[in-house]
C-alpha cells in the first residue's frame, strides 16, 4: 500500500525544514567567515614592491587612508615592513605577522638610512665623550639632524647623556624622502614607457623674429644701475639654522638631538662664569684636597650662539684654590675656532697632565695642539697638522720645532700675565 502526501502534510515537512536548517548553517558559517577574514586586513599573497623599516620609537598602523581610521597594530622601531602600495605620502605595509596598514611615509626609513643609523651607532663607541649633559624635559632623540626626522628614543625628564659630537644644519621644511620602493623590471619597464609617450608629445618650441644683434649691450643701456639714486636690494639673510649634539643615551643608542635643549652637568660654582656662552665640552684635569672636600680642577670651551664653522671659540681651564677655598682661572684663550674632540692625553713629565683639540689656525689648515698642565700653568707644547676624518696627527712631525717662542709656548704676553696668578695662587 503506497501512501502519498497532500501538501501540508506532516511528513512532507521534514525534507523542507532540513533544507532550510542547512541553508541558514551555511550562512551563518559564510557570515563568520567573512568576519575572520576582515579581523586579518594582511594580504599575504600579494606582492611586495619595496621594503622599509620602522623609524619612530613606536608606531601604529591604520585600517583604512583616514587619519581617525581604527589601529590595527603597533610596531616598534626597526622593524621590518613590505610595501604594497603608496597613495601620495602614505603607505600601506604589512608587517611579518601578515597584518598590513597604512602608515606616513615620513615615518619610515628606507635600507640605505637604517644602515647609516646602525654604522652611526657602531662608529660612536670608540668617540670620546665631550661631557655629560642633562634635559628638563622630555627630549626626542631624532635618526638625523633635522626637526622632521623620525624620533626613535626619548630621553626623560632630568635624563643624562653623553655629548659626542656637534653639527649645524639649515631649518628645512621637511627631511628628503627616501627612496622606499624597490626599481623592479615592471615599473623600469612602465616608467619608460610614459616617458617615450611624454617626449613624443612634445614639440620643439618655435622660434621667431630675427637673431640677437652684436650690440645688443649697447642698445639695452641704461640699465636699472646706470640710473641716478639707484639702490641695490639688501642680501637676503641667511637662512635660520639649528645647532645639534650628537649624543649616547645610557642604553648605548645613539642620535642626535638640539643642542639648546641640553645643559652640561658641570657644576654651578664653575658653569657662572660662562658670561652668557654655551659650554661646548668640559673634562676634569685633576683632582684637589681641601680638608674633607675633593674638588675637581676643569677644562671647558664655550661657544657663542650660532657659530659657525667652529664648535667652540673658547677654552677655559678653572684651578682650586686651597687658600681661598674657590675656583680660580689659570688660562684662558679666546678667538679660537676649535672642533671636536676634546680629549686628556698623556705630555712628558710625571706630574704634568695634558688635553688636546682639533684648532683651526690664521692660514686656514687644521691643527691638532697639545697642551700641558701642571700646577696652575698650562702651555703649548705641540702643533701637528690633522684632519676631521682622522684625529690621528698627519706624518711629518710637530711643525713647531725650531718655530719662534710665541708659537711654541702660546706667546709672550700669556707668559708675562700668567705670572702674577701663578704667584698669588700657590697653595
Amino acid at each position: 500500500m503506497v501512501t502519498r502526501c497532500f501538501p501540508g502534510c506532516p511528513s512532507a515537512a521534514g525534507p523542507r525544514r532540513a533544507a532550510l536548517l542547512l541553508l541558514l548553517f551555511a550562512l551563518v558559517w559564510g557570515a563568520q567567515s567573512c568576519g575572520s577574514s576582515r579581523a586579518v586586513p594582511g594580504v599575504t599573497d600579494q606582492p611586495s614592491i619595496g621594503v622599509a623599516y620602522v623609524g619612530p620609537a613606536t608606531m601604529n598602523l591604520r585600517q583604512d587612508l583616514a587619519a581617525r581610521s581604527a589601529s590595527i597594530i603597533e610596531v616598534r622601531h626597526g622593524d621590518r615592513l613590505d610595501i604594497l602600495e603608496t597613495r601620495r605620502r602614505l603607505v600601506r605595509v604589512r608587517t611579518s605577522a601578515g597584518m598590513a596598514g597604512w602608515v606616513d611615509a615620513n615615518l619610515l626609513l628606507s635600507a640605505e638610512q637604517m644602515e647609516q643609523l646602525r654604522n652611526l651607532a657602531e662608529s660612536a663607541r670608540d668617540l670620546p665623550s665631550q661631557g655629560a649633559a642633562t634635559v628638563f624635559d622630555q627630549l626626542n632623540v631624532h635618526t638625523e639632524p633635522n626637526r622632521f626626522s623620525p624620533s626613535f628614543a626619548q630621553i626623560p625628564e632630568n635624563g643624562s647623556v653623553e655629548v659626542l659630537g656637534h653639527k649645524v644644519t639649515p631649518r628645512r621644511p621637511s627631511r628628503p624622502k627616501a627612496n622606499l620602493v624597490a626599481r623592479t623590471a615592471a615599473n623600469a619597464a612602465s616608467a619608460k614607457k610614459v616617458s617615450r609617450k611624454a617626449g613624443t608629445s612634445l614639440l620643439p618650441f618655435p622660434s621667431y623674429g630675427a637673431a640677437v644683434p652684436d650690440d645688443w649691450e649697447r642698445i639695452s643701456r641704461p640699465r636699472a644701475s646706470d640710473l641716478p639714486g639707484f639702490a641695490a636690494l639688501p642680501a637676503a639673510p641667511p637662512p635660520p639654522s639649528d645647532d645639534w649634539n650628537l649624543v649616547r643615551t645610557k642604553d648605548g643608542r645613539v642620535g642626535w638631538v638640539l643642542a639648546r635643549m641640553l645643559y652640561m652637568a658641570i657644576p654651578d660654582e664653575v658653569a657662572q662664569y660662562a658670561e652668557g656662552k654655551r659650554i661646548a665640552a668640559y673634562l676634569p684635569v685633576g683632582d684637589v684636597r681641601d680638608g674633607d672636600q675633593l674638588k675637581h680642577n676643569w677644562l671647558w670651551a664655550t661657544a657663542t650662539s650660532g657659530l659657525y664653522p667652529g664648535e667652540f671659540d673658547g677654552l677655559r681651564v678653572f684651578v682650586w684654590s686651597k687658600i681661598r677655598h674657590r675656583y680660580e682661572t689659570a688660562f684662558i684663550e679666546r678667538n679660537l675656532t676649535g672642533f671636536y674632540p676634546l680629549r686628556l692625553t698623556e705630555v712628558p713629565g710625571d706630574t704634568q697632565k695634558g688635553f688636546s683639540l682639533l684648532a683651526q689656525d690664521k692660514d686656514g689648515l687644521l691643527y691638532k695642539r697639545t697642551y700641558a698642565f701642571s700646577g696652575y700653568h698650562v702651555r703649548l707644547i705641540s702643533k701637528v697638522p690633522a684632519s676631521r676624518n682622522d684625529t690621528v696627527p698627519a706624518s711629518g712631525g710637530a711643525i713647531l720645532a725650531g718655530a719662534s717662542p710665541q708659537a711654541t709656548q702660546g706667546g709672550w704676553w700669556q707668559k708675562v700675565s700668567a705670572w702674577p696668578r701663578g704667584w698669588f695662587s700657590r697653595r
